[in-house]
């Protein structure tokens, strides 16, 4: 009777094992939904990118160039020691690693990645900025920034010969203040349309994926990565909101972040969309390019209580390169992010959108596997190639 109860036992435990094991199990191959969603993650689904009407100067090399300098150059601060790359710095993917922005003073967010975001209609976290060149000129005069003033900008580019004569082909002569800070602004929006992400190891195990190359798969992702991955586009939902080529929708969400000790709750996107609205250099404004003022994101944006505390949707691509998270960065490490929306906990202010995920520590384990992969060489950018420091031009002073 002992016998028989212990090979009754034994036989269930080796059957629930193989049930656990068949439950558990990958998959052999990708279905042909599941594809079309790696396709549409790719780089290779990446458009072209789209113009921008209200810059005129924005894929003129010429502009380019010109912006590339002015993007590294120290003195258009106030103390001759801060450039745009102090911040957004080419080795660190254009972010700085910090938790907020240190330059003049300490901004009041953490610096962005501005790689792929020419494709974004709205900039900064809260988008307060409705275009690439309105953004690039706020940080000149912000004092915990360049702490700098839209003359000694100009004085700055009218003295120094290089500068006048590339600004001269491009704009004209010397012209409103206005304008002429517009323009600024222009030239360093069309070098930063260059900055574009390179592919990653996701990027080609899509392309094995697509093949039908399974030995390449396999040599590309091992078990938690792909495990990690079909979380990812399945029962995590991450797709909701991480979805497209650069793993972002673009909008705004509220998802919980609470603020660092101290801080008042940052209101988020309901006080960015109306800076937006407020902006003169906006689409509407007199310093557009776009002789019809065609300004749908203004126009047909949301307003109202439900963008409390909601911030843009940032890319997921080279996440290991741009801690810490979060629009404060307040979240230190990839691992406390995931158990962060494993949790969702209640907002501080207006309402958490996401729901607990109510994943196992392997799980969540397998979710971060997978995000590594999207880790990629330096980005794309015109000037790249070169050893980029911070550019002062002294023959012409």
């Amino acid at each position: 009777m002992r016998l028989a109860t212990l090979v009754a036992v034994v036989t269930t435990m080796v059957v629930a094992a193989w049930l656990v094991w068949r439950w558990d199990a990958l998959p052999d191959t990708w279905s042909d939904e599941g594809i079309a969603i790696l396709q549409s993650l790719s780089l290779e689904s990446l458009p072209p990118l789209p113009p921008d009407p209200t810059n005129a100067v924005a894929d003129d090399p010429r502009a380019v160039e010109f912006g590339r300098r002015l993007f590294f150059d120290t003195r258009f601060s106030a103390n001759g020691a801060i450039s745009c790359a102090t911040c957004h710095q080419p080795e660190r993917r254009f972010t700085d690693g910090l938790p907020k922005g240190v330059a003049i003073g300490v901004s009041k967010r953490n610096t962005p990645s501005i790689v792929g975001t020419p494709y974004s209609p709205w900039f900064y976290w809260d988008g307060r900025r409705d275009s690439l060149w309105a953004q690039a000129l706020s940080p000149l005069e912000d004092p915990n920034e360049h702490a700098s003033n839209r003359l000694t900008i100009i004085a700055i580019i009218v003295d120094d010969r290089d500068y006048w004569r590339m600004y001269k082909a491009l704009f004209g002569e010397a012209s409103g203040v206005d304008t002429m800070f517009s323009n600024i602004g222009k030239a360093l929006a069309a070098f930063e349309r260059t900055i574009m992400p390179t592919s990653s190891r996701f990027d080609a195990y899509v392309a094995a994926v697509v093949a039908g190359n399974e030995a390449r798969q396999a040599e590309l992702f091992s078990e938690e990565e792909i495990r990690g991955l079909r979380l990812f586009i399945g029962e995590a939902n991450c797709t909701q909101c991480h979805n497209g080529p650069l793993f972002t929708n673009n909008e705004f969400h509220n998802t919980g972040l609470i603020s660092l000790e101290g801080e008042v709750p940052d209101k988020g996107r309901v006080a960015g969309v109306r800076e937006a609205l407020a902006d003169p250099f906006n689409c509407r404004g007199a310093h557009s390019d776009d002789p019809g003022r065609n300004c749908p994101e203004l126009e047909f944006t949301r307003t109202g209580p439900e963008l409390i505390g909601a911030f843009r949707t940032p890319s997921l691509r080279n996440l290991e390169n741009t801690a810490p998270y979060g629009h404060k960065g307040q979240i230190a490490t990839l691992a406390d992010m995931l158990l962060h929306y494993n949790e969702a906990p209640d907002a501080m202010i207006g309402h958490n959108e996401a729901k607990p995920l109510n994943l196992s520590r392997r799980e969540l384990e397998h979710l971060e596997a997978f995000l590594s992969t999207l880790a990629a060489p330096l980005p794309d950018y015109v000037g790249g190639e070169e050893a980029e420091e911070s550019i002062v031009t002294t023959s012409s002073l």
